[in-house]
């Protein structure tokens, strides 16, 4: 009897611990590839280039230096630096760079929607605009707030498209300076939060970006607003942040670029997406390859590696930086440029002369690193 007992007793541990070493965690589950495949980790991209977003918010104040050695360590050209805020803020940022590395960065200003709706605030937003671009402002970048929680005097939600807005995308056409808006996030945000949801990782690890239709309003709704804004406004360039989040249906974004010529794209945050159909980001690099933006958002220079590298070799697998941005764990690749060129003269920095008037051939095909800019900077 008590033989027979222990037996059993060994038994049930000894299947509890097989269950328990079978079981884990989705989030811990992150085995190294086997596959043995040529190729190399890019810590250098092979052209300089353009990163056209991002964030720098200590700029009036921060050593410039600091920035340019890891700069150049990756052969970054010139930052963008999207927020700039307004005021004494881009007068400082613009007066560090110029007193230390004046063709090495660019600053955007932003928009204080505070008070929207109040007598007078469209043409003092409008104003404010013109006196930064003044004072060295070459673009404006919107945050994704606007559409999420910007309200009104009145309490209400304030559209991407509300009309008490037109003055300012006018005075951007007016000013010839481009518009990086960042509307709305990925549309899985929206969906069921299940085993069907690619960014379900995303949305457990972040779950304050989890949204809903009522929350602040539905995906397609604030897409549709953003796209009424751009056709409403023709004489203004509008830089979809995200790839305007279609990173992931290429057809669709294509179809929009065509229907709104003032609209271009940066890839921000969605590399991953690129790198899992690379036959696919091949055609529709070289088709828009004069609407498409080198953008990186988050200023890790430890990630840039994997975007040059997805776009510059021929490796068919590796790791991704972000688990959770890329379900699929590793990135495809694409074939790069072996030529970066560009098509018209509005480039920042003194590449300017150097690539005026060249044209673009077999470029980007998953987009060149020296990326043409050629909307920026009339008073560079």
């Amino acid at each position: 009897m008590k033989k027979s007992l222990l037996f059993f007793i060994l038994f049930v541990s000894l299947e509890s611990l097989s269950q328990s070493t079978q079981k884990m965690d989705f989030e811990n589950y992150n085995p190294p590839s086997t596959l043995v495949v040529p190729g190399k980790v890019f810590t250098k991209a092979k052209y300089p280039f353009i990163d056209v977003h991002n964030h720098q918010f200590q700029m009036p104040t921060i050593d410039l230096g600091k920035l340019i050695t890891e700069m150049d360590k990756m052969n970054m050209k010139v930052m963008v630096n999207l927020s700039g805020q307004s005021g004494e803020s881009i007068t400082k940022s613009v007066a560090n760079i110029k007193g230390n590395f004046p063709k090495r960065f660019i600053v955007f200003a932003n928009i204080d929607f505070k008070n929207v709706g109040e007598a007078g605030w469209s043409e003092k937003a409008a104003k404010q605009l013109e006196e930064d671009v003044k004072n060295g402002a070459n673009g404006l970048k919107i945050y994704k707030s606007l559409g999420f929680s910007v309200n009104d005097v009145n309490g209400k939600r304030v559209t991407v498209d509300d009309p008490r807005l037109d003055a300012i995308w006018k005075k951007a056409g007016d000013l010839k300076i481009p518009v990086l808006i960042h509307t709305a996030d990925p549309k899985p945000f929206w969906q069921p939060m299940d085993s069907t949801n690619e960014r379900w990782l995303e949305l457990a690890t972040h779950p304050r970006r989890k949204r809903g239709d009522d929350d602040p309003a539905p995906f397609d709704t604030l897409i549709a607003e953003q796209h009424r804004m751009f056709q409403k406004h023709p004489k203004t360039i509008f830089i979809a942040a995200h790839f305007g989040w279609y990173p992931n249906d290429l057809g669709k974004l294509g179809q929009l670029l065509d229907a709104m010529p003032n609209v271009v794209v940066e890839f921000g945050a969605i590399i991953a997406e690129l790198g899992r159909q690379p036959r696919m980001a091949n055609q529709f690099f070289t088709k828009y390859q004069d609407r498409i933006l080198f953008g990186k958002d988050s200023w890790v220079p430890d990630e840039y590696p994997t975007y040059f590298r997805v776009l510059e070799s021929t490796d068919e697998y590796f790791p991704y930086h972000k688990k959770y941005h890329a379900f699929c764990v590793c990135a495809r690749c694409s074939r790069c440029v072996e030529k970066v060129l560009f098509y018209n003269g509005k480039i920042t920095i003194r590449m300017r002369k150097k690539y005026k008037g060249q044209k673009i051939e077999n470029s980007c095909l998953l987009c060149s690193h020296i990326i043409m800019f050629v909307y920026f900077c009339q008073n560079n």
